[in-house]
């Protein structure tokens, strides 16, 4: 059985290494619950965030690599259970010029520039905290909005706190700044994502996702990617669900 996985570049999650095959802490977990549930092959698909949703859909591949799991998208496309789950955060300059620590922050300061990626979930978070249109910069892809950060033509980057560290640690002129933790309801999930039509892979790894998520080789894999037990235990005790 082979099976066709969709990923963009987003490191640590997913993203394409030295030798040009796909890499990361998301790329590893697929690998190992696709070999679990007999899966012989394993083709990967490099693609852009927002052919994502469709691209499954219309049967261009089988599985996308995680991402967060909310109710639009689920309106077009089936979760398997969740994977991880992350706080958000800026990369900005090393020592945060603008002292931007948040989206409050960005949107109190008319001279501040946000580089987002259009349809992830930092932009309706950037959005429902005040930043202005004419603070926004939208950008298709990480490399792309942080080569405008180190340009200056932006003075922040969104995106999760885990992946902007891990950015932030491959330049010396960056750093990462981890927004305060949310204390109002459930923190944003990531799961796999499917076509709705695809029945039998859905279930198969959602049964092998709840045997292997939290234990020992699934925690020691994520943690080469700085992914811990605050981005894994949050989803564990649910996974049975």
């Amino acid at each position: 059985m082979k099976i066709r996985v969709a990923y963009i570049e987003e490191p640590p999650f997913y993203g394409t290494g030295e030798d040009g095959a796909p890499t990361g802490a998301d790329i590893e977990l697929a690998e190992v619950v696709l070999r679990a549930i007999g899966v012989s092959a394993i083709e990967y698909q490099l693609t852009s965030f927002g052919e994502f949703l469709s691209g499954v859909q219309e049967g261009g591949w089988d599985m996308n690599v995680p991402i967060f799991a909310t109710a639009e998208r689920a309106r077009h496309v089936a979760f398997s259970v969740p994977v991880w789950t992350l706080g958000d955060g800026f990369i900005v300059r090393r020592g945060n010029p603008k002292a931007l620590t948040s989206y409050v922050a960005v949107a109190a300061r008319s001279d501040a520039r946000l580089g987002l990626i259009p349809g992830q979930i930092q932009f309706d978070a950037a959005k429902s905290a005040g930043v202005s249109d004419s603070q926004i910069v939208t950008f298709s892809d990480q490399p792309e909005a942080i080569a405008a950060l180190l340009a200056g033509k932006v003075d922040a980057f969104a995106a999760t706190a885990v992946g902007n560290r891990a950015a932030a640690s491959a330049n010396e002129a960056l750093e990462a700044v981890a927004h305060e933790a949310n204390k109002v309801g459930r923190a944003p999930v990531g799961a796999f994502s499917f076509s709705k039509s695809n029945h039998s892979l859905l279930r198969a790894v959602n049964d092998e996702l709840r045997k292997y998520l939290g234990s020992a080789d699934h925690r020691a894999r994520m943690e080469k990617y700085g992914i811990t037990h605050t981005e894994i235990d949050g989803v564990v005790a649910g996974s049975d669900s």
